[in-house]
């Protein structure tokens, strides 16, 4: 063994006290085991060393004529028990002592196999346990010393200015802190501010200082939500500092955005930097090649592809969505037959983003095939007769065959060809119609719930805000009524497509018509700071619930999205919320409390963002 027991031991804590005996540590004349290393003698009423004539506690040692109490161990030869009983023991293992002390010494005996046990047991199966302990101590080699790593790559971005870095460290410092729970209390919440701060420091281009890498490493391994701006301001430091602590190495295979843009000029510097790099450096270099070139960059992954692991490929050919064109086709058929599952999915998916592309054109087809206009009515509508089967080439394409729990097998296929199909091949199969118009048409056989969310699905994959803007339909239309999906989570994709301005006023106008019951999955699209029109409508919409005396807790979400996403310049206007309104009647007990304090945190959280803002502005 090679260091000493650790706590886990069953005598690890008697131990302790008898090393010290057994390497010399009691005082006094006549102690059981004294020599060398011993504390030197007392003066009278000092330590264990008694006074002279006065009374010891039982078993120490005294000093001259004082007067030992029962079992104490003073005088000539009082060790000679206690040595030949560690005597007998002194030869065991470590091993063999642990099985002694965990069974006992009365059934398990400290002693050599077939000899005598001890007189006293216990204390020579304590002693021989701190004799081990100290030779296992004294006995440790130092350690080998490493070469020295090589130094970071330098980082050319300016420093935080004074102020900034202060807060930085303020917030860092709180994410650390346990949490009081309870009550939140009107103060700002310090840790939601950390993604905000880290976006704007970003924007700004500032790097990290040095002193902070660790405790921003550690909060991006405490929260995903983080990692990809926390990367990016830690800079190539701290991909350098990850690189020497297991408990940081998620930064090396995660975002690319820690790293410098590499140089795509060199091309003997590209291709040793792709067989060479870390995944985090392979994946900025492939960022930045196909920036500058999309085709060279496709043909710098097929050098490798075909070695890389499946979740690399996973990953490299997620990075193709940057720059997708018609000249990735082929790159991506071939991917179609990968080994992996996911990946071929994911290269069907980006095909099928391509409206020009033969899967594109493939699926168009199919879907055709199965839905068409109905003219058996007196007006036109849609028909619909989902596949039979899911053949070997429908897979090959990126349809899976096997559906989810509980839902069928035929409306699951027909939901996936419907997906992959670009979206002008629907207004061209119904008589030259728009969108809006095709998205009205009554669909037979309750199919519309399942190809409205395909039709959904397909607008949000090829980027078109035509199609996205007919399915969302009018933001005041009952969502359960609308013309496309009554699914918030599918809304919420749609609005994602359409342009900041648009989508901000959207969703201003369904918070006006149904208010922040079912609006918070649309909000978390919208840009940040909040438009002044959506900033207006959030606030309005939570006064009108405190005025009527809803419990306050049912809109905590949205309140902590207002705290983050309004304009800060909006602080001023929101202080009348913040005075306490007398109990109404029917209210929840202790609403208008409740309100005030939220009201006040939210006033103070929205100027503390100002002046966090403009420190980073101070240079």
């Amino acid at each position: 063994m090679t260091t000493a027991p650790t706590t886990a031991d069953p005598f690890t804590n008697a131990t302790a006290t008898a090393t010290s005996t057994a390497t010399g540590s009691g005082s006094g004349p006549g102690s059981a085991h004294s020599g060398p290393g011993t504390a030197p003698d007392r003066g009278p009423g000092s330590g264990s060393a008694s006074a002279p004539g006065s009374p010891s506690s039982s078993g120490s040692a005294s000093g001259p004529g004082s007067t030992s109490g029962p079992g104490s161990t003073s005088g000539p030869g009082s060790g000679s028990a206690s040595a030949s009983g560690f005597d007998a023991v002194a030869g065991l293992s470590w091993e063999e002592l642990v099985t002694s002390a965990l069974l006992g010494t009365d059934r398990r005996p400290p002693a050599p196999r077939g000899g005598p046990a001890p007189a006293d047991a216990p204390a020579a199966l304590l002693d021989a346990a701190a004799l081990h302990t100290v030779r296992q101590r004294a006995g440790l080699r130092a350690a080998v010393p490493q070469a020295r790593p090589a130094p970071a790559a330098p980082d050319p971005r300016p420093a935080l200015p004074e102020a900034a870095r202060l807060r930085l460290a303020h917030l860092l410092a709180d994410r650390a802190a346990p949490s009081a729970g309870g009550r939140r209390g009107a103060a700002p919440d310090l840790t939601e501010l950390i993604p905000q701060w880290l976006a704007t420091a970003n924007r700004m281009g500032y790097r990290a200082p040095a002193s902070l890498l660790p405790p921003l490493l550690d909060a991006a391994r405490a929260r995903t939500d983080l990692r990809p701006q926390a990367l990016a301001f830690a800079g190539p430091r701290g991909l350098w500092l990850a690189g020497l602590n297991p408990d940081w190495r998620f930064a090396l295979r995660g975002s690319a955005g820690g790293t410098l843009r590499p140089d795509v000029t060199d091309p003997d510097a590209v291709a040793r930097l792709w067989e060479e790099g870390l995944f985090a450096e392979r994946i900025a270099l492939l960022d930045a090649v196909r920036a500058q070139d999309p085709p060279a960059g496709t043909a710098l992954l097929a050098t490798t592809w075909a070695a890389e692991r499946a979740e690399d490929r996973l990953m490299f050919l997620d990075s193709l969505r940057s720059g997708l064109g018609n000249a990735d086709e082929p790159f991506l058929e071939q991917a179609l037959s990968d080994r992996s599952r996911n990946v071929r999915a994911t290269a069907a998916e980006l095909l099928s983003a391509l409206p020009a592309s033969a899967l594109a054109g493939r699926m168009a087809a199919r879907a055709l095939s199965c839905v068409h206009q109905d003219r058996t009515g007196v007006s036109p509508g849609i028909a619909v007769e989902a596949p039979h089967e899911c053949d070997a080439g429908m897979q090959r394409d990126g349809v899976a065959a096997v559906p989810p729990s509980g839902r069928g097998e035929r409306s699951w296929w027909l939901g996936q060809l419907v997906e992959a199909t670009p979206l002008d091949v629907w207004e061209e199969r119904f008589g030259g119609r728009a969108a809006e118009e095709v998205v009205a048409l009554p669909v037979a056989d309750e199919w519309a719930g399942e190809l409205h969310a395909a039709w959904c699905r397909a607008a949000v994959r090829q980027r078109n805000p035509h199609w996205s803007r007919a399915l969302l339909g009018r933001p005041s239309a009952p969502p359960a009524s609308g013309p496309g999906t009554a699914s918030i989570a599918e809304r919420s994709k749609l609005l994602s497509v359409l342009e900041e301005g648009e989508r901000a006023s959207w969703v201003a106008g369904f918070i006006a018509a149904h208010g922040l019951s079912e609006a918070f999955q649309l909000l978390g699209v919208c840009m940040v700071p909040w438009a002044g029109p959506l900033g207006r409508a959030v606030v309005d919409a939570l006064d009108i619930a405190r005025d009527g005396g809803s419990y306050p807790w049912s809109f905590s979400g949205v309140m902590g999205l207002a705290e983050r996403c309004l304009d800060p310049a909006e602080a001023d206007r929101l202080e009348v919320l913040t005075a306490a309104q007398d109990e109404q009647e029917g209210a929840s007990p202790g609403a208008g409390g409740y309100w005030s304090e939220a009201f006040q945190r939210l006033v103070s959280t929205l100027r503390l963002r100002a002046t966090m803002e403009a420190e980073l502005l101070a240079a």
